[in-house]
């Protein structure tokens, strides 16, 4: 807080999205390759998105072969003017090699891109480790915080 040159306490407006995606359409896109990590992210997704009033009925879920055709995917969904938000999930695990860093920072990218031309929300989820990618807890949680990070139901609500 700061003060004004006569004293007096001026405090700043602060604008905030609420946690809340009762009444929006959601796109999942998803990765099917290293499908029993996305399916989890997928499940982890669907829970948050339900505990923050989502409808499942509203939630729906496209698969593609990788994470690098999730922006193609993100971009086709965003465009449809059928949903409200897109979420992206992948597992592209990191290894002994580069490839991790190209995909994944591809992907994020492209999906950045989608959400800054189309201004629909689109957040991208990936795993970094197996041991990361087999932890359940880790899911549900980290889908939550990241679901949010992602504003995927900011949208000033």
């Amino acid at each position: 807080m700061t003060t004004h040159e006569d004293g007096a306490e001026i405090m700043p407006k602060i604008i905030e999205g609420k946690f809340v995606a009762k009444g929006m359409k959601f796109a999942i896109a998803a990765s099917r390759f290293n499908d029993f990590i996305s399916g989890r992210l997928i499940e982890g997704a669907v829970d948050t998105l339900c505990r923050a009033g989502a409808d499942e009925k509203d939630i729906v879920i496209f698969k593609v072969p990788g994470a690098f055709e999730l922006p193609l995917a993100a971009k086709k969904l965003a465009l449809s003017s059928r949903y409200d938000a897109v979420i992206c999930l992948g597992a592209v695990i990191r290894g002994e090699t580069s490839h991790y860093d190209f995909v994944a920072g591809e992907c994020a990218r492209g999906i950045t891109d989608v959400q800054l031309s189309t201004g629909v929300p689109s957040g991208y989820r990936s795993t970094l480790t197996w041991k990361y990618g087999r932890s359940s807890d880790g899911f549900r949680s980290g889908m939550r915080s990241t679901i949010r990070s992602d504003r995927a139901y900011g949208k000033g609500r």
